[in-house]
């Protein structure tokens, strides 16, 4: 392990303060002897940078699958006080509400005989691949409503029903959006990518339910052993991107302007309070709008798919929950006996709310928020619930995935895409992309173990395990 940091349990570490000059608090991980092997000493030192920031309570956090990224660490988790904090696209990233959604079928394997034509005809409906563009396309004011309106607008629109809208995180819809702080360059990124799901590790899969760890949970989920699932993984698209783009220029002026010491340029900020942190608050809540009613067409084009070739109906097929990853949202936690209103930064990491909170749909508070963490392509991904624990311990919040060990450019000299495809093949795996090198980019041995990550998670009780599900057909962007 790196020099000064200190272990504080069997899968907790910290650094404290004074690892680096001008820490306000400790930053605190979590990771398994195993997954400290590809701990890297530049993600550590992001995590320290997080906790010189003003207004920050408690600790900098980062989750098993922590990794080098822009400004925050990848699974950096980081609350700032709503009055002297701020808050920092670093902290969000440039893919806004990337996020995962799973939906249950009634289907087994058995069913899927049509397998490639079905994975062909969601390759052709659910558009791949950079720069992809959508069938559909939005006016201005169905814009301006999807940013407002979120997954609300997507239902409105045809493209779903109520029950979508109870079973996604903030019900598919932040209020603080203000579409005014989108640029006119994010909106025109934005018009003709709705219903699209773009490229790098955003995918769609057909799963199975391979084993069940919490019966209870699973059973309140709509969740059985044996069962057909579709797991769906993407964000906000070049809108969300642009939007990062355009308020960085600003808050890296704003930095100045209120007098804030930071160690890296890439967390640029503002105070929460100020026209700066606001207009980018606005826009980052416009383009997490847009991200859910985009994973919203996704869900209606693949009912559509499924109803049309296995025979099943449209409501047959159930959203259990969605969850956003990439995200900073104003919340109110119990700290120190007090309840006080923060800003909680979630970056590749995901919300774990814990039974009874009020934030949870009413079918599943007695067990718990559902949290989606997917795998890599070609391996496990997980269900799990939110717990008391992370409530108490990181401002309700878990991992949100494998996390890379291998950037892409060097998966792609390392790993030969038609390989893996071949490989993956004999598993009985199908895989579909645009190109070989996006599956290069991808490939499992490019990430963490998932089932090592949620396996600290697990044990730390910041989410508890519900489900096991393996891929039987993968479409990568």
């Amino acid at each position: 392990m790196i020099e000064g940091v200190v272990r504080k349990g069997e899968y907790e570490w910290e650094l404290p303060v004074g690892f680096i000059p001008g820490m306000h608090v400790p930053g605190r991980f979590f990771l398994s002897d195993e997954l400290t092997k590809t701990l890297e000493e530049g993600a550590l030192q992001q995590l320290a940078h997080v906790a010189t920031m003003p207004g920050i309570i408690h600790n900098s956090l980062a989750m098993p699958d922590i990794h080098w990224g822009y400004g925050f660490p990848i699974g950096g988790v980081a609350a700032f006080e709503y009055e002297t904090g701020v808050i920092s696209p670093g902290g969000v990233g440039f893919d806004i509400n990337c996020g995962v959604r799973l939906l249950t079928t009634p289907l087994n394997p058995s069913d899927l005989a049509q397998k490639k034509e079905i994975l062909d005809n969601l390759f052709d409906a659910v558009p791949v691949g950079v720069g992809a563009r959508s069938s559909l396309r939005l006016s201005e004011k169905q814009l301006e409503k999807m940013m407002t309106d979120g997954a609300r607008f997507a239902v409105a629109e045809g493209y779903g029903n109520s029950d979508d809208i109870t079973h996604c995180e903030e019900q598919g819809r932040m209020k603080e959006a203000d579409p005014a702080h989108v640029s006119r360059k994010a909106r025109s990124r934005g018009v003709p990518q709705s219903g699209t799901l773009g490229a790098g590790n955003h995918f769609l899969e057909i799963q199975v339910v391979e084993e069940i760890y919490d019966e209870e949970a699973a059973r309140t989920f709509g969740v059985e052993q044996g069962q057909v699932c579709m797991m769906v993984h993407c964000g906000s698209r070049g809108l969300g991107h642009q939007v990062c783009t355009d308020h960085l220029q600003v808050l890296e002026h704003a930095v100045s302007k209120y007098h804030i010491q930071l160690p890296d340029k890439q967390l640029a900020c503002a105070p929460l309070t100020s026209p700066e942190g606001k207009a980018y608050f606005g826009g980052m809540a416009a383009a997490a709008n847009y991200a859910w009613a985009n994973r919203q067409i996704i869900t209606h084009q693949i009912r559509s798919v499924l109803t049309r070739m296995c025979g099943i109906g449209y409501d047959d097929i159930r959203l259990v929950y969605d969850v956003a990853h990439n995200v900073a949202k104003i919340e109110e936690h119990e700290i120190d006996g007090k309840t006080r209103k923060v800003c909680v930064h979630r970056k590749g990491a995901t919300r774990a709310f814990g039974p009874g909170c009020p934030d949870v749909p009413a079918d599943y508070t007695h067990v718990g928020q559902p949290v989606i963490i997917p795998g890599s392509m070609g391996s496990s991904s997980y269900l799990l619930k939110g717990t008391d624990v992370a409530m108490n311990r990181t401002f309700g919040s878990t991992c949100h995935g494998a996390g890379r060990v291998l950037s892409r450019s060097q998966a792609k000299k390392k790993i030969q895409g038609k390989n893996i495809r071949e490989t993956l093949g004999m598993a009985g795996i199908m895989v579909k992309a645009p190109h070989d090198g996006a599956i290069a980019e991808e490939a499992p041995d490019a990430y963490k173990s998932s089932s090592e990550v949620v396996s600290v998670v697990h044990n730390l009780g910041l989410s508890r395990l519900v489900a096991r599900l393996e891929p039987l057909g993968v479409i990568k962007g």
